[in-house]
């Protein structure tokens, strides 16, 4: 049975790259598709907007920007990102994955209207990856530098929001409160003297409450089972907030510690709201190393997301990645011209998505709308959120990208895989996150060269009658192998290259053997090359025993020959 489709729906068998080719559909037919689910795709949209709510806000307060740029990054993802998008059931909107780009650059570039400019500039750049078809530039990093960036950025994200749960605004804010000179233990009364008890409680409870929602008891409640768990930790913090209003106002949390949205009545009381890039940052060449590192990460974070939101789809459809690009950079030109912060297609409400039974785009559409009519209606309610819950929602997201068990796991993969996840985090923390990536990925090849390499030689030995066998291709890295098994032929000896199994010789490997064999006369080594690649010269066994001779030779008692070192 054909499953239903919406605009540019592809069956589960087309590639991208196929699905990417179909042409556009009539404004009927897209109208038509469109709300072909209603009646799954309206109750799904309120489930995403309740889970990208806090999300928003909190990537917000992470960035350390105002809390409107993240809802204006949410309602841009939906409403344009959704509009735009090949994908049925992505969700895009500000990403957790990102907030360190947005930390150190706003930091480097000097203002958030400077930062904006790069915003907008990645999103081009995006755009044109989009039209030079560069969809499966995911495809190019490996699963242990993907991971460990991801497990980076969790680390990160759990450093920069502890504060926050214990009521200060910022790092810098907790770290004002220690004396210059003080000790370790006196730095730690006095975090702890100057934290809120109030802001502690919520950002706790709030935390229980999300491990609590990763059980599976939890998913087995009836009705709130079905709630998620960023929502009810901000539910929780507006309850103890609430509470303590009632009984101990002294104890409430302070203005500062909440949610601060300013007053929207109106669209058009709400675009006087939006801060605008500043065009002259174009002049600082800085503003250009920030738009190619948001443009790289978040088009792999978005790509990495559209390939798991596939895998989730029930009805197996998969995603046009270029389209999705291009979607995506239009989406970020949009958002960066309005004041709102990158974005991405996230996997978590997209996750959400597909579990609330969504059926097409149309619910990223709504739940972009319902961010928007809670911007225009809400604000008010909005401030009673305390800044704590969000930073428990943040505490426990970077829990889930970097828990132990993804180490363990690396681990136990072997080297190969454990040392660029490591190397990755260690260089992401060091440094940034495009450098540790980079650092990251170099990693990763040095044991794909190694893994690649190995075996490439191999070498026989029998009294002075030797076999040197080409395995595979041989590359330049095998050059010291090479050389190693070659000084162990001495004069007087007989030696049989053999290279059926080979198709490419690097120059270099070709200039070592025929340095070899330009000499083995004068060393009186006998040599003959069986079955090499083209131009490699040919040279004759002049001794009494011949290659069939030396063949069976070594055949009995062959023993391999270690590589020198």
């Amino acid at each position: 049975m054909t499953p239903p489709s919406d605009l540019h729906a592809v069956p589960a068998s087309a590639t991208p790259a196929a699905a990417s080719a179909h042409g556009p559909h009539l404004p009927g037919a897209r109208t038509a598709g469109l709300f072909a689910h209603l009646r799954q795709d309206a109750p799904a949209s309120l489930v995403v907007f309740l889970v990208a709510l806090p999300l928003c806000l909190g990537i917000a307060l992470a960035s350390g920007v105002p809390l409107m740029a993240g809802l204006v990054s949410g309602i841009v993802g939906g409403l344009v990102v959704g509009a735009l998008s090949g994908s049925h059931l992505s969700v895009s909107g500000p990403a957790a994955g990102l907030v360190v780009i947005v930390v150190g650059a706003i930091a480097s570039l000097g203002s958030y209207p400077a930062f904006l400019t790069a915003v907008v500039l990645a999103g081009a750049l995006q755009w044109v990856l989009g039209r030079l078809r560069a969809g499966n530039i995911g495809a190019c990093f490996p699963a242990p530098v993907i991971q460990g960036m991801l497990a980076a950025i969790g680390m990160l994200l759990i450093i920069k929001q502890l504060p926050v749960a214990f009521g200060f605004q910022s790092t810098e804010q907790a770290l004002g409160t220690v004396p210059s000179a003080a000790d370790s233990l006196d730095a730690a009364r006095h975090l702890f003297g100057a934290a809120s008890l109030s802001a502690t409680m919520t950002a706790a409870g709030a935390l229980a409450i999300l491990f609590a929602w990763d059980t599976p008891f939890a998913r087995r409640l009836p009705l709130i089972g079905r709630l998620p768990g960023p929502l009810l930790a901000v539910v929780w913090g507006v309850g103890c907030h609430a509470a303590a209003l009632a009984t101990v106002p002294a104890a409430a949390l302070t203005e500062a510690q909440r949610v601060n949205l300013p007053e929207v009545h109106s669209l058009a009381g709400l675009w006087s709201q939006f801060a605008a890039p500043d065009w002259t940052a174009l002049a600082d060449p800085r503003v250009y190393t920030v738009a190619l590192t948001l443009a790289l990460v978040a088009s792999l974070e978005t790509l990495l997301s559209l390939e798991a939101t596939d895998r989730l789809d029930p009805l197996k459809r998969v995603a046009p990645p270029n389209r999705e690009l291009r979607a995506q950079g239009i989406g970020n030109i949009v958002a960066g011209l309005l004041g709102g912060l990158p974005i991405t297609a996230v996997i978590v409400r997209s996750s959400a998505n597909v579990q609330a039974g969504a059926r097409s785009r149309l619910s990223a559409i709504l739940h972009g709308l319902l961010l928007l009519a809670s911007l225009l209606f809400l604000a008010e309610f909005l401030e009673w959120i305390p800044l704590a819950a969000l930073a428990a929602v943040l505490l426990h997201t970077g829990y889930k990208l970097a828990k132990p068990a993804l180490v363990r796991a690396a681990w136990r993969a072997g080297w190969g895989v454990f040392i660029p996840f490591a190397v990755t985090v260690g260089a992401i923390l060091a440094t940034d996150l495009l450098m540790g990536i980079l650092i990251g990925l170099a990693s990763s090849m040095l044991f794909v060269i190694e893994s690649n390499t190995r075996g490439a030689l191999s070498m026989l030995t029998e009294g002075r009658m030797h076999l040197l066998r080409l395995n595979k291709d041989v590359s330049f890295f095998s050059r010291a192998t090479l050389r190693g098994y070659l000084s162990r032929v001495h004069e007087g000896d007989a030696l049989v290259i053999e290279g059926s199994d080979c198709r490419f010789l690097d120059r270099d490997i070709r200039e070592t053997l025929q340095d070899f064999l330009a000499h083995a006369d004068e060393r009186g080594i006998q040599v003959e090359c069986r079955s090499l690649p083209a131009q490699m010269p040919e040279a004759g066994l002049s001794g009494a025993v011949g290659v069939a001779g030396l063949l069976a030779l070594l055949r009995p008692r062959a023993r391999p020959v270690p590589a020198a070192r």
